[in-house]
């Protein structure tokens, strides 16, 4: 008789959700699984002892995959499972050059991040956290004309850079509040857009003629810093700059320059560098700028998929099967 198969080291960075680790639970004879059981990151010395040996690793965005960690985990690692829909904290080239797959979660969170950059959109144009903080310090006294003015959406231009999946989940939903015209840039013009009559237009077009400006883009050495003291003078005094996508696309030094001197009207941050931003950041002492926690895909149905589809990633890729989201590179 064959000997009992050894079981696959498995190690995970974090708690997550129990849809996951019902699923993992119920590979029985698949793997053994040990994990940082905290809802805060993994310390990088127990990322490096935990990853040693193990033949699948399941990550968050906040852990960075690099060399040092592909090296501590030595030569039995299959898979690296991130819940997450980006990968810029993942290394690719060298998980590449390893043979290492990558799974990851697009899609299941595009509807969460579509409709939490609505909420940060209209809460920043329409001076939200500011009214919340009048009535609770007693700011609010009879009925002003402008008092608490803010922008709105009706007869508006938008404009999106980055009309990917969630990029086109925003302009859905924009487009019922009266938006006039919809602006987007990219790489290339997108055949989906026509369902939003998105006009492809070039990012300096795009920036000055916009209303409101919603950053959806990935995270590549083309868009790192891209809004910067120059994209920020070319936009309109009114306009509401939103940014639900990487931190390091905005350069936040200009960012706070064009807020404070009233280069631009406001904005509306899901996504900051670093994070968390540290509570002494110049950005916060601002009226005109609403940041949040990086929150875009914090609802319970969401967070709960996204945890189910990077277990079932991480155990096709230790048992060679296919993975339902895999990153091809």
């Amino acid at each position: 008789m064959n000997a009992v198969r050894e079981l696959m080291k498995v190690f995970i960075t974090r708690r997550i959700p129990e849809e996951g680790m019902k699923i993992l639970s119920g590979a029985t004879g698949v793997c053994e699984v040990s994990q940082w059981d905290s809802d805060e990151p993994v310390p990088r010395a127990e990322l490096l002892k935990g990853v040693q040996g193990a033949h699948g690793l399941l990550c968050l965005l906040s852990d960075k995959i690099d060399a040092e960690v592909l090296d501590a985990a030595g030569p039995n690692l299959k898979v690296i499972s991130t819940m997450s829909v980006g990968f810029d904290h993942l290394a690719l080239d060298e998980i590449k050059k390893r043979g290492i797959r990558i799974g990851y979660t697009p899609d299941v969170l595009t509807d969460a991040t579509a409709e939490l950059t609505v909420a940060l959109l209209l809460a920043t144009a329409r001076r939200l956290p500011e009214g919340v903080e009048e009535v609770k310090n007693g700011g609010w006294s009879s009925w002003k004309p402008l008092w608490l003015c803010g922008y709105g959406l009706s007869g508006s231009t938008v404009g999106v850079i980055g009309l990917g999946r969630i990029g086109m989940a925003i302009a859905r939903r924009l487009l019922p509040f009266g938006v006039k015209r919809l602006l987007y840039t990219g790489r290339t013009a997108k055949a989906h857009a026509a369902e939003v009559n998105g006009e492809f237009v070039p990012l300096d077009t795009l920036v000055s003629e916009s209303d409101f400006i919603v950053v959806s883009c990935s995270l590549t050495p083309e868009t790192q810093g891209l809004c910067d003291e120059a994209f920020f003078s070319k936009m309109k005094k009114t306009a509401v700059f939103i940014n639900s996508s990487r931190g390091a696309v905005v350069n936040q030094e200009d960012l706070y320059e064009a807020l404070k001197s009233g280069q631009i009207a406001a904005a509306g941050l899901d996504v900051t560098t670093p994070e968390p931003l540290p509570t002494n950041h110049p950005l916060l002492t601002l009226k005109n700028c609403v940041v949040l926690p990086h929150i875009g895909s914090a609802t319970y149905s969401t967070r709960g998929v996204m945890s189910a589809l990077t277990v079932q990633n991480l155990l096709g890729g230790l048992q060679g099967l296919d993975m339902p989201s895999e990153l091809r590179l």
